[in-house]
């Protein structure tokens, strides 16, 4: 169970579990999306990695997120399975690319636009998660927690692939997991990392899922972890195929939001101020006054 301290805002967590209670409600109705909006979440290869494709997700809203498709001789690897509604959609998009039957489900963490589908990919493959994507799924009385767990890593190997789960910490929740094709060197870092803009043209900025313990003072130290693996692209939880280096500056902006938040504290910088006192123009992270006084509550607990 997750604990609060007495400098916790509890009324702001509330408000953040209403609205991402909101953003899945609205999720599980099917959103009609445009033409071009429609072509930009198709299939696609990921270049350069052989068996390896990526159905697009730039949103926890119209897209959900990525969903990487490890394609082997002997069956299939899915990494995501974007909203409760979406298992027939996925199934024609992996049909384009193999008839193989779908052996594996792998969940980064337990969100309705990443993990949705889990329920109606049981019957024929094994779902898998970290331990506290089963336990934050089955507190929050979601469909589909992951019947196999894991605790710090674990492996699949298909043919000659190996995928590869791990499990470095705290960060947008309790259960991030990483997951490496390792004989590609590519990761989906699931909402760890994210880049870029939603399906609509706004930006993407981290979201900290306090609610089900996410931790923006972790969250750094969690992906320097991630830095360590041997990889060399990397599929986002949202947005488009990138690059190690692209993890390295998200890190690094992120370290630095922690710091000038945590500079405020050491100011005296009431919570209440704390958005009109800080500067992030530069960073290009939208976050709301509420988003912020969050992080704040947190690092005051924590300093």
């Amino acid at each position: 169970m997750l604990k609060f301290t007495t400098k916790t805002n509890v009324l702001l967590v509330f408000a953040y579990i209403l609205l991402t209670l909101t953003t899945i409600a609205n999720a599980q109705d099917r959103p009609t999306l445009t033409e071009e909006q429609l072509a930009r979440v198709q299939i696609q290869a990921v270049p350069g990695k052989e068996g390896l494709f990526v159905i697009p997700g730039f949103d926890g809203g119209l897209s959900g997120g990525n969903v990487a498709v490890r394609v082997t001789d002997n069956g299939v690897v899915l990494v995501d399975n974007k909203f409760p509604y979406s298992h027939d959609d996925i199934m024609t998009q992996v049909r384009k690319v193999s008839e193989a039957p779908i052996r594996y489900v792998l969940n980064t963490h337990h969100h309705s636009d990443h993990a949705g589908s889990n329920a109606d990919f049981m019957p024929g493959a094994q779902v898998i998660g970290h331990e506290n994507v089963r336990a934050n799924m089955l507190r929050n009385n979601q469909a589909g927690a992951p019947p196999v767990i894991y605790s710090h890593s674990t492996s699949i190997f298909m043919d000659d692939a190996e995928i590869q789960a791990h499990y470095y910490g705290r960060g947008h929740t309790s259960g991030d997991s990483v997951i490496l094709f390792a004989e590609l060197r590519t990761v989906h870092t699931g909402d760890l990392f994210i880049w870029g803009q939603r399906l609509d043209g706004s930006t993407l900025a981290p979201f900290i899922d306090f609610a089900n313990g996410g931790s923006a003072a972790e969250w750094t130290d969690t992906l320097d972890q991630v830095l360590q693996l041997d990889f060399d692209t990397v599929i986002p939880g949202h947005g488009p195929i990138l690059s190690k280096a692209e993890i390295r500056v998200f890190r690094d902006k992120f370290s630095i939001l922690v710091e000038r938040i945590e500079a405020l504290i050491e100011r005296g910088v009431g919570r209440d101020s704390v958005a009109g006192e800080l500067s992030i123009d530069d960073l290009n992270w939208p976050l709301s006054a509420p988003a912020l006084q969050a992080i704040y509550d947190e690092l005051l607990d924590t300093n």
